[in-house]
C-alpha cells in the first residue's frame, strides 16, 4: 500500500535502488574490469538499470572506469573495476615466535608484507609490537584502515574479553586482553582462530579452492585444525571446533603424562615441535636439538632421528584417521613448522599408515603451497569481505543526499 505522499513507493524504490547497485558491485568485483553488457548479463537487471548503478557506484567512489574492451568489431565498450584504494585491510598471524602482517587494498592486491619476531614474553609488550606493526601499515595506506582481522591461537572469550586455549602466549588469557588492543588499534578489528583463517586462507588461494568439504591441520609450536563443511568454516557451538590438541592420543608415550599435558593437550604433548625434541633427546640424540635439526638428520639417514620421525608420524596418522571418521574430508592439508615443512619426510609414512588404520580410504593428505602466509591471507580474505561491505554502506548513506542524474529526487 502506497501512504500520502508517495512515502512507502519512495522507501521501496531506494531498497531496489541499493539491492541493485550492490549486486553490480559484486559483480564488478568478481569478474572485473567488466563491461556493461557484460553486467547485464551477470545480473539479469536492464542495460538502463545498469547505466543508472554505474553512475552512482561511480559518484560514491566505489568503481572506476579503466579503458575499453579491445578486439571486437564495433564501437569498444568502457571497462569499470572496484577503486582498490576506497578500503584498505590489514591481516596479522599472532604466534609464539612471530607476527606476520599484510596490507591489502580493496581489490585484494597486497601491498606492504611485514614479519617481525613475536615479543611474546607478555601481553601488554605484544599488543603494544602490534600496535606499531599496525601503525607503520596504516601509514602507507594513507592512515585509511577499514578493518583489521587478526589471527591467534586459542578461541575468543567475547565476554570476558580474553583468549582462552592459547598457553603459548603468555597473558592472552587474562580478563579485559582484548579490550586492551581494541584500545591501541586504530581501526575496528575482528579475532579469528588462527588456523580457521589458515582454512579460509587455503580455500581462497590454496589447495581447498572450489572444495566443499576438507581440513587444515597445523603442526607445528602448537596443533590445530581448521575445518571447511559445505564451504564455510565450521567453528562449533563455542568456537573451539578443530581444536585436536585435546585429542586423548598417543598415552602410552611418556609426554602425555607430563604434568601441563592437560593445559596443552594430550596430542600436543607428544605430537608438536617440542615434543618431537622431547622424545629425539630422549632417543639418545645429543648437542643443541630443534625440530629442524630432527628433520633434516632423518632426510640424512641417522637412525635415531629416523626413530623420532616414525613415532611423529604414528601420533599423526592416528589423530588424521579420527578426523576421517568424524568428518569425512575431501582433503586433509598439513601446514605449520612441522606439517608444512618437514612433512616431506613423514608424509608417505602417514599415508601408507591411514591406509591400514581406516577401512573408510583415506582421503587425499597434501602440503599446503601457502607455507607460512595461510594465515595472513586467510586473515586478509575475511577483512576484505568485511571491509567491502562497510566500504559500499557508508559510501552510499554518504551519497544519499547527493541528487542524481535523470532523477527528480534526491537518493533516499
Amino acid at each position: 500500500m502506497t501512504v500520502p505522499g508517495g512515502g512507502e513507493t519512495a522507501n521501496t524504490t531506494s531498497v531496489l535502488r541499493i539491492m541493485n547497485e550492490r549486486a553490480v558491485y559484486e559483480r564488478i568485483r568478481l569478474l572485473g574490469p567488466v563491461s556493461r553488457p557484460q553486467l547485464a548479463e551477470a545480473t539479469g537487471l536492464s542495460k538502463p538499470t545498469i547505466s543508472l548503478a554505474l553512475a552512482d557506484l561511480e559518484r560514491a567512489g566505489l568503481v572506476r572506469p579503466v579503458g575499453h574492451r579491445t578486439g571486437n568489431a564495433g564501437r569498444a565498450a568502457l571497462l569499470y573495476e572496484i577503486r582498490p584504494e576506497a578500503g584498505w585491510v590489514i591481516g596479522l598471524d599472532v604466534g609464539r615466535q612471530w607476527v606476520r602482517a599484510a596490507l591489502a587494498d580493496l581489490g585484494g592486491e597486497i601491498t606492504v608484507r611485514e614479519d617481525v619476531p613475536a615479543d611474546a614474553g607478555d601481553a601488554g609488550a605484544l599488543i603494544d609490537q602490534l600496535g606499531e606493526i599496525v601503525d607503520n601499515l596504516a601509514a602507507a595506506a594513507g592512515g585509511q584502515i577499514t578493518h583489521i582481522v587478526l589471527g591467534t591461537p586459542g578461541v575468543h572469550d567475547a565476554e570476558n574479553e580474553r583468549l582462552d586455549l592459547a598457553p603459548n602466549i603468555p597473558g592472552w588469557n587474562e580478563p579485559g586482553v582484548t579490550a586492551k588492543l581494541a584500545e591501541r588499534l586504530p581501526a575496528p578489528f575482528g579475532i579469528e582462530n588462527d588456523i580457521a583463517l589458515a582454512a579460509l586462507g587455503e580455500q581462497g588461494y590454496g589447495l581447498g579452492a572450489g572444495l566443499r568439504h576438507f581440513v587444515y591441520v597445523s603442526i607445528g609450536t602448537g596443533i590445530g585444525m581448521g575445518i571447511i563443511v559445505d564451504g564455510r568454516l565450521y567453528r562449533g557451538s563455542r568456537g573451539a571446533a578443530g581444536e585436536i590438541a585435546f585429542l586423548p592420543m598417543g598415552e602410552t608415550d611418556p609426554l602425555a603424562r607430563a604434568a601441563d599435558s592437560r593445559r596443552h593437550g594430550m596430542l600436543e604433548s607428544v605430537a608438536s615441535a617440542p615434543a618431537v625434541v622431547a622424545t629425539a633427546r630422549r632417543m639418545g640424540m645429543t648437542g643443541e636439538i630443534t625440530a629442524k635439526r630432527v628433520f633434516d638428520a632423518a632426510r640424512d639417514g641417522d637412525p635415531v632421528a629416523v626413530r623420532t620421525v616414525a613415532r611423529e608420524a604414528d601420533h599423526v596418522a592416528h589423530a588424521l584417521a579420527g578426523v576421517i571418521a568424524l568428518l569425512d574430508p575431501e582433503l586433509i592439508v598439513l601446514g605449520g613448522g612441522i606439517g608444512g615443512h618437514g612433512a616431506d619426510v613423514f608424509l608417505g609414512e602417514v599415508r601408507d599408515r591411514l591406509e591400514t588404520m581406516t577401512p573408510l580410504g583415506s582421503p587425499r593428505v597434501e602440503v599446503s603451497p601457502l607455507g607460512d602466509d595461510a594465515v595472513v591471507l586467510g586473515a586478509l580474505a575475511t577483512g576484505l569481505a568485511t571491509a567491502r561491505t562497510l566500504v559500499f554502506d557508508r559510501a552510499i548513506a554518504g551519497a544519499a543526499d547527493v541528487p542524481r542524474a535523470g532523477h527528480e529526487s534526491p537518493i533516499v
